[in-house]
């Protein structure tokens, strides 16, 4: 079975492809999700945390994630420390999750999968793009967050230039510019392609 990487910035749309890769019978592993969930369920994970950023990140046992966002993304050696403490909880889970799937790939959707290293472990890796402006206002469209929340966000990631650079002619840039119509259908045609490779 193939391990298929789903990534692109935040804003770019690569939930909206990873439910299109449901859609069509695909298991997706969220990444993100998985994350959130390992930071409330393992024990372990929890207290490396709370050593590493201190007390008031979990109140009777509850992740504080609005004070662990302030201090893990406050700069760039911070997000690397909350990094390496989850992406090794991350990947041991998604090991198991993938060894009982049934299908002719699996994807793993995760933003930062260039930034961690993770593009390495996929056979083939789909990176969704869109304009800067665009992702910003998306965001801003379904968050809570400010534009400048936003942009620090988008600051921390990789620009998409980077990403492309590290693609290989396995791989698929998909352009998510326009309708979300236009983007299932990009991703109906890498859908084909895989299940041919993976047959």
């Amino acid at each position: 079975m193939l391990h298929v990487g789903l990534t692109g910035s935040i804003g770019s749309g690569k939930s909206t492809a990873a439910k299109a890769f449901e859609e069509l019978g695909i298991p997706v592993y969220y990444a993100d999700d998985a994350a959130k969930r390992l930071m409330t369920e393992s024990a372990t994970l929890r207290d490396a945390i709370e050593a590493e950023f201190g007390p008031g990140i979990y109140l009777d046992g509850v992740l504080q994630r609005k004070e662990l966002a302030a201090r893990a993304f406050a700069d760039e050696e911070s997000t690397l420390r909350i990094n390496a403490l989850v992406h090794p909880a991350v990947h041991d889970d998604f090991v198991a999750w993938f060894a009982i799937q049934k299908a002719p790939y699996a994807v793993r959707e995760a933003a930062i999968l260039f930034e961690s290293g993770t593009y390495q472990n996929c056979d083939a890796v789909v990176l969704i793009e869109a304009p800067l402006d665009l992702r910003v206002a998306r965001v801003i469209a379904r968050s809570a967050l400010t534009e400048a929340e936003v942009r620090q966000r988008i600051a921390r990631q990789w620009p998409d230039a980077q990403k492309r650079g590290l693609t290989t002619p396995l791989d698929f840039i998909l352009d998510n510019s326009g309708s979300e119509d236009e983007l299932r259908s990009q991703v109906e045609a890498v859908d084909a392609e895989l299940r041919r490779r993976g047959a």
